[in-house]
């Protein structure tokens, strides 16, 4: 196939990402559609047009509809606020275009719905594509650690610990949704479903432990402070839950974005009744396995993941060398542009999207409750 146009809704730091991804791509993947960045939007004032600068977009905008009705845009990323997901992704969806969207899309299961369309759509679930987290899902696949009894799963950050953080779009419940529900518990749940398969119920707890914040005075990226005046937090800082599993396993998941001392603490430890599994984004390359016929007293080994695991051996040639987040994303990109060549989804789809979003809105309606909720 020829050049596939790509356009970018959305230039903060997660557009960089995904442009960034895109021009990686020959480097990695040279069997890869190759691709050609054709427009940039963003509504900052400058901000499209800088990144047509540095990154070379043929063109830049301010309004993301004329990427809708440009038939040089054949794929699209958004990445733009979660509020936004919906009414850009139903857009593209409608006018045919494959869609690689970051999660959680939209802030309601309802929302993820509404983008589906007749073109591939790729979601932003990066971790799963991590060598090591698939390698678990081997091990577990092939009962190597036995039945699952239980696991945690955690992701713990603190981005937003500092009380004078800025008031963004991410603490007001219109724009930014269920707080760190859909921001790090959307993880969470696909990594839930990727290694252990469909959730049954969940109960939940939630809170606002920083319950006021600055408003920004200006135009945010990333996490800045706010000097403006007080305005209230909206959405929750803090999730802890119960989760039933399908086959009868036992999960406890706990998100934080205002965790002090934890910088990314993301990961998981998964038992069985043979072994277990322990995994630390913060040392990506590495899977702790405990496998045996001692049960008590059984050591655990590291393992370093290598060319076999994985998409690792498209980025490093051999054992115990360091990837990085963006690799992740990158090994995204292809699975989005495979998706298009092929006519058939591989990675993160629209589906999962929406079953995580299901299992979001079980969370928040337990929350309110106290209840169990069915997922």
């Amino acid at each position: 196939m020829g050049y596939l146009g790509v356009g970018v809704v959305g230039f903060g730091w997660m557009g960089r990402v995904h442009t960034q991804a895109y021009a990686r791509m020959p480097h990695h993947y040279p069997e890869a559609p190759p691709v050609t960045l054709v427009s940039v939007a963003d509504d900052v004032p400058g901000r499209a047009v800088e990144a047509a600068k540095r990154y070379g977009f043929a063109s830049a905008t301010a309004d993301w509809r004329e990427l809708v009705d440009d038939p040089r845009v054949q794929a699209v990323s958004i990445t733009l606020p979660n509020f936004l997901h919906r009414e850009v992704g139903a857009a593209f969806a409608a006018a045919g275009k494959h869609i690689w969207i970051e999660k959680p899309v939209g802030l309601t299961a309802d929302d993820a719905r509404a983008i589906a369309g007749d073109g591939q759509v790729t979601v932003g679930f990066n971790y799963r594509n991590a060598p090591a987290v698939e390698k678990a899902r081997e091990i577990l696949h092939n009962g190597e650690i036995g039945k699952v009894t239980h696991a945690r799963f955690r992701l713990l950050s603190d981005y937003a610990a500092h009380p004078e953080g800025a008031l963004s779009w991410r603490f007001e419940r219109e724009r930014g949704g269920n707080g760190v529900l859909g921001d790090l518990g959307s993880h969470g749940i696909d990594l839930i479903r990727y290694l252990l398969g469909e959730i049954d119920a969940v109960v939940a707890d939630t809170a606002i432990f920083i319950p006021a914040r600055p408003r920004p005075t200006g135009a945010t990226a990333g996490h800045q402070r706010g000097s403006g005046e007080q305005g209230p937090v909206e959405n929750d800082d803090w999730l802890g839950a119960l989760l039933r599993m399908a086959d009868g396993a036992r999960v406890s998941l706990e998100a934080s974005r205002v965790a002090v001392a934890e910088q990314n603490n993301y990961g998981f430890e998964i038992h069985g009744t043979k072994g277990a599994l322990f995994w630390d984004f913060r040392r990506m390359g590495e899977l702790g396995v405990s496998t045996g016929s001692s049960y008590q007293d059984e050591p655990v080994h590291t393992l370093f993941v290598g060319p076999l695991d994985g998409e690792f051996g498209k980025f490093q040639p051999g054992a115990g060398i360091a990837m990085g987040y963006d690799d992740l994303k990158v090994i995204e990109a292809y699975r989005f542009l495979r998706s298009i060549a092929d006519g058939r989804p591989y990675g993160a789809t629209l589906a999962d999207a929406i079953r995580s979003a299901e299992a979001l809105d079980a969370l928040e309606r337990s929350a309110a409750t106290g209840a169990w909720v069915s997922v």
